[in-house]
């Protein structure tokens, strides 16, 4: 007889397609992007295999470190990463994870790109240079002569980390900072100053409370010009190979998002050119910040997709009182509850991404519904997440409190994107001045909702109460967070009514819409189809 013999513990999660999602390829192709399945299928199973997962655990066991000079007192501001790092980034830009659509010409660009940043999350701290990357070419197209020279090297699927002047380089990552101590959301309390040169350039003379991934090679600013606060480019390094005087003061210890480093900077006279007229600031970026929180939402839903597949797994392998998790009617409920959030995320988000690449086209009704859908779903699938990560926690009881399980850096993440690109109150607020200011917005998001009209009746009186939610004008800044919950919900329920599975769109009606629920997850009414829900969150491992 062994004195110790391992029983009843669950084989890892690993060696399993995350794309195998039937969600994200439903919407996959239905949003104009099926040409991307095969090279998704690749990259997904990538992702879940062994080698990528310890790469990303590795990332955050050893996180960045910064080198402010060298051993002879020498300023050189760097970051240094583990390599576990630079594998991850360099699958990710060779995937085209970054700026790669913007460079090409097929409809559906955006969607196949939203599709990976999805599935590639062995780690999801260097999903941030990658998100920045993307968004930075339309704020930078306000200035044609720079985005001529950058954008090329942007949209490269070349990663080519390190400290050199940029436009010699095989390609670049951009990134953004706006954010200053007495400020925070609020950029335009902007104190830094852009003080203009003969040349055309800036010096700009300030400070930035975060700026996140400050490896970058150019980064996008806000400081105030003589005609107001205006964006500028600013380079790591300068065109003759000098370094532009970013100072880097520290890193950040933070909650979660450890493999990436977010640093408070200084600029010490940094050279910087104009993006967009001066006073424009805010207009300027606004296109980087839209497609930073398009991809929030993104990084949410592949957020909850990782809970609930990691839940079910563990489940389906783990036993207690005589029967597999998996088969006792309470989690049953739990993990069904998980899975039905999850493809609302998903379902949402694949809509936002196809109405990104439309609006990139040209399309004047996908932008105006793309700019109320978007925050709303900002707000709402971020704020989602945190709560679902905890009750997937929760699932594998004590060993999903261990951080040998994944569980909990996956639980520390949860709650980044709900503050980055604006926390709930600033996301809220934006949806009310949309609506307020842009009625062809509300026109858009109105058609989209009632394309289900009809097909079940408790959307049908959902979409009635919140047609008098926004006809009420008492009090509607205080009630902003109820009705952007009413907004997101209805958003999803239509979506999932159109084109999801009938069993999770009967779930989420009747529990999300139906108020047939409780406050916690594992409270769906009896009725639900369970094990289809289900089978749509198991993992297919070997």
């Amino acid at each position: 007889m062994t004195t110790h013999e391992v029983v009843n513990q669950v084989p890892p999660l690993a060696g399993y397609d995350a794309a195998d999602d039937p969600a994200l390829l439903d919407g996959l192709a239905r949003e104009g992007a099926g040409w991307a399945t095969a090279e998704l299928r690749e990259l997904g199973r990538l992702g879940g295999a062994a080698p990528s997962i310890e790469h990303g655990r590795l990332a955050n066991e050893h996180p960045p470190v910064l080198r402010t000079h060298d051993r002879y007192g020498h300023r050189i501001d760097e970051v240094e990463f583990h390599p576990a790092w630079h594998e991850l980034m360099r699958t990710a830009v060779t995937h085209g994870l970054h700026a790669a659509p913007w460079a090409d010409d097929r409809p559906g660009a955006h969607v196949a790109r939203a599709a990976k940043f999805y599935t590639w999350r062995p780690d999801a701290g260097h999903g941030c240079p990658i998100s920045m990357t993307y968004a930075a070419v339309p704020a930078l197209r306000h200035a044609p002569d720079l985005a001529a020279r950058y954008e090329p090297l942007l949209t490269a699927t070349a990663y080519d980390f390190g400290l050199r002047a940029p436009l010699t380089k095989r390609g670049l990552l951009a990134g953004m900072s706006m954010t200053e101590k007495q400020g925070g959301s609020d950029v335009r309390a902007n104190s830094t100053v852009a003080h203009p040169d003969p040349d055309g350039t800036y010096r700009l003379v300030g400070h930035k409370w975060f700026t996140s991934a400050p490896m970058c090679d150019i980064f996008l600013t806000l400081a105030q010009a003589p005609g107001g606060l205006t964006c500028f480019l600013v380079p790591r390094v300068l065109p003759d190979g000098t370094r532009n005087p970013l100072r880097l003061m520290r890193l950040k210890d933070k909650l979660g998002n450890r493999s990436n480093a977010s640093a408070e900077i200084e600029y010490e006279h940094a050279v910087a050119w104009r993006v967009g007229d001066e006073g424009r600031g805010v207009r300027t970026i606004i296109d980087m910040v839209n497609l930073t929180r398009l991809d929030c939402v993104i990084g949410a839903a592949a957020g909850m997709r990782q809970g609930v597949i990691t839940a079910v797994h563990h489940a389906t392998h783990r036993a207690a009182f005589g029967r597999y998790l998996v088969d006792q009617p309470l989690m049953r409920n739990v993990l069904a509850d998980l899975a039905v959030e999850s493809e609302a995320a998903t379902v949402l988000m694949t809509r936002l991404a196809g109405a990104t690449d439309r609006s990139a086209r040209g399309d004047a009704g996908e932008t105006a519904f793309k700019r109320l859908a978007l925050a709303v779903g900002k707000y709402w699938v971020c704020k989602r997440w945190p709560a679902h990560a905890a009750e997937a926690l929760e699932c594998l009881g004590g060993n999903g409190y261990v951080e040998e399980s994944g569980m909990p850096r996956l639980f520390r993440e949860s709650p980044l994107n709900s503050i980055w690109e604006g926390s709930g109150n600033v996301a809220a607020l934006d949806v009310l001045r949309a609506v307020a200011r842009e009625p062809q917005v509300m026109e858009a998001f109105q058609a989209e909702v009632t394309a289900a009209e009809g097909a079940d009746p408790r959307l049908d009186a959902a979409l009635r109460r919140l047609q008098a939610d926004l006809s009420d004008p008492d009090d509607l800044e205080l009630r902003a967070r109820r009705v952007v919950e009413r907004l997101a919900l209805v958003l999803q329920g239509s979506l999932l009514v159109r084109h999801g599975h009938p069993a999770v769109a009967d779930a989420f009606c009747a529990s999300r819409l139906g108020g047939d629920h409780g406050q916690a997850f594992g409270t769906l009414p009896s009725g639900v189809d369970f094990a289809a829900i289900i089978s749509r969150a198991t993992p297919k491992v070997g």
